[in-house]
């Protein structure tokens, strides 16, 4: 069975440097789970840890119901795909794809039935005579995975395999990952920094910051219930607008007053935990697609004015970049709006759309 456990496990390398700080997750049978992060984060060492490429400084992991912390990584039961393809030049796509089943001893009909299974799933019969110099970055890309492929393992491993492709076979591999997951059937881990991979693949997506967790959870939820600040800012794109200030009681209206001045009333929004913090810095988040060109329809909202400073045509829909005193704001439009650049422009907040964040601990307090 491919479930995979992670019981407290920490990473410290020669010289006291800590990477991976005491972090615990399991991982379902047949689950696709993502962990991204910024670079730095700890989500490789994670994965390389559970590949056995990496030794465990403290804790337990556990692939089925066996500890494999002192288990080498051939027998793990794990196949594992790497940013830069790791192809061998001298062989060809065929001989690459064979080569762990080679040196394993398995029968030569059985080999070539296993390669000829996974050149069939991922559509590169064509290419078995080729070598990786004659090949595109993604047709190396999909060799390496026949290669694990054919190992027949429990669980599939993928450190960051896209981030050497352009951003068009980026989207298409993506497609073609989740489409091999249902097929397959079997347990994949997957990292990146790319929150957009994260969003389209995951099942479950567990977010990393210096070596700890920050929030695991399904990317519907990560995008709007997200348990802090760093969550909320990583995921989404662009990434949620936040206003610096401190929630405040004026002419007995519950307000939040943002570093400027500028107050935006909260009188007529059910804030009760909001009221225990008076007085106490904040941070107020808002995502650019919750700020509107005209008020509408909204009950709950605050007006802001700055300069229209950059605009981003993305067919269907434009990002509008607009300075509101000293900060930058994105808000999402259609693209039929009119706006002009360096135009004075007035944006309508929904407030009942906002999101509240202690300013000291980061975590979500609304």
């Amino acid at each position: 069975m491919g479930e995979v456990k992670l019981s407290n496990i920490r990473k410290t390398y020669k010289g006291g440097s800590e990477v991976v700080k005491g972090i615990s997750f399991e991982v379902k049978d047949k689950e696709f789970i993502v962990l991204v992060g910024p670079s730095g984060c700890g989500k490789s060492t994670v994965l390389r840890m559970i590949a056995g490429l990496e030794e465990i400084t403290e804790g337990d992991l556990f692939i089925g119901k066996t500890k494999v912390n002192d288990v080498a990584a051939s027998e793990r039961g794990i196949a594992m795909v790497f940013q830069n393809y790791a192809l061998y030049p001298h062989m060809n796509s065929y001989e690459n794809m064979a080569f762990g089943l080679k040196i394993k001893k398995v029968p030569k009909e059985e080999i070539k039935e296993r390669v000829m299974a996974a050149a069939k799933i991922l559509n590169v019969e064509s290419l078995l005579d080729r070598k990786p110099g004659k090949m595109s970055g993604g047709q190396r890309q999909r060799i390496a995975i026949g290669r694990a492929i054919v190992r027949r393992p429990e669980v599939f491993l993928f450190d960051e395999p896209l981030s050497n492709l352009d951003a068009k076979l980026r989207g298409k591999m993506r497609i073609e990952l989740a489409k091999l997951h249902r097929r397959l059937d079997t347990t994949m881990i997957y990292v990146t920094h790319d929150q957009v991979e994260a969003m389209t693949l995951g099942e479950r997506i567990i977010v990393m910051k210096d070596g700890v967790i920050m929030q695991i959870d399904s990317p519907i939820k990560l995008f709007n219930d997200p348990k802090n600040k760093f969550v909320a800012e990583f995921i989404g794109s662009p990434q949620m607008n936040f206003f610096d200030g401190r929630i405040e009681i004026q002419e007995s209206k519950l307000i939040f007053k943002d570093k400027n001045g500028n107050t935006f009333d909260l009188s007529k929004l059910k804030l009760n935990n909001l009221k225990e913090n008076i007085g106490k810095e904040i941070y107020l988040g808002i995502r650019s697609v919750n700020l509107r060109d005209e008020k509408g329809i909204l009950e709950n909202y605050a007006t802001l004015k700055g300069e229209v400073i950059a605009i981003e045509l993305l067919g269907n829909q434009k990002h509008i970049y607009v300075e509101y005193n000293d900060i930058e704001i994105i808000a999402t439009f259609r693209s039929e709006v009119e706006v002009k650049l360096n135009s004075h422009f007035e944006l309508f907040l929904n407030l009942n759309k906002a999101y509240f964040f202690d300013k000291e601990t980061g975590i979500r307090i609304y």
